[in-house]
């Protein structure tokens, strides 16, 4: 008889790999203000157990609002970010940036060097039926996909600036690109996440935001017990969607967020277990 899967309570961090953390840390604390709140050392049997690599990590943690990024830079560097990759390829995974203001966060990041776009004509303004934000789609140095987005007025209530001079307010949610929405939701729907929104986006608009031509996709946010931040689901429906072989820990695309289990799920022992899984198309994420 197998075990019932692990019940997710929210969504703890993003974490993703880099070939110089040093260098990662210094672009997203001058392009977004993230804050460095730690420097520490991972290794050892049950880190290479979880990670499936061999060696030993040095991770910097940024926080952004009340967001947390973990930067990880592994001894034993995998693969750069794949070239010529899409939006709507199945290795795509971004965090989303809330803005205060999009024109300031935009001219900010344009101060900045070493990114590059992928959104076509800068910011878009979406139509109300793709949720009436405005957003743009870019790069970071290593090719980490990010998105800076900016709800309509009256929109953000839940991103209070702490200071007037707050661009950017937290992380809304992680989008993966998906080949499946219905077998995607199910996975994560027996993990103790659940449907909150849903879209269907295409236009001029969209084409820009993506750069993927004629786009049309479906968009399905999947929420933890804590709503925020979430995880969403981008199925482009006649995109070509190249699939990408599994990704090792160490691989500059393999982006991972942590949940952490609902009350319900934890050990009562109040020993800290963390499990390493994949969805139905490959992308990694840990729970803790």
């Amino acid at each position: 008889m197998s075990a019932d899967p692990p019940r997710i309570g929210r969504l703890v961090r993003f974490s993703l790999t880099t070939a110089d953390a040093k260098s990662a840390a210094q672009f997203y604390e001058a392009a977004f203000g993230c804050r460095r709140t730690a420097t520490d050392r991972l290794c050892g049997p049950e880190f290479e157990e979880l990670t499936g690599v061999t060696g030993g990590a040095d991770r910097i943690t940024l926080s952004l609002g009340r967001e947390i990024i973990e930067l990880m830079q592994f001894d034993f560097p995998g693969e750069p970010y794949p070239r010529e990759s899409s939006s709507s390829d199945l290795v795509f995974q971004h965090f989303a940036i809330v803005v205060a203001d999009m024109k300031q966060a935009f001219q900010r990041l344009s101060t900045i060097g070493g990114w590059t776009p992928i959104s076509t004509a800068g910011p878009q303004h979406l139509p109300v039926s793709s949720g009436g934000v405005t957003a743009f789609k870019f790069r970071d140095p290593e090719g980490h996909p990010l998105e800076l987005l900016a709800f309509p007025e009256g929109g953000n209530l839940s991103w209070p600036a702490v200071s007037a001079d707050e661009i950017c307010l937290g992380i809304d949610h992680s989008a993966i690109s998906v080949s499946d929405s219905a077998a995607s939701i199910a996975f994560y729907q027996n993990l103790g996440l659940s449907v909150s929104a849903h879209s269907f986006n295409h236009g001029i608009e969209q084409q820009k935001l993506d750069d993927v031509s004629g786009v049309q996709v479906d968009v399905t946010a999947l929420a933890p017990h804590c709503p925020t931040p979430h995880l969403e689901l981008l199925c482009y429906r006649r995109a070509q969607q190249r699939p990408t072989p599994v990704r090792k820990a160490s691989d500059i695309a393999s982006t991972r967020v942590v949940f952490e289990l609902s009350r319900a799920s934890k050990a009562t022992d109040g020993h800290v277990k963390v499990r390493s899984m994949r969805d139905p198309d490959g992308h990694a994420f840990l729970i803790a």
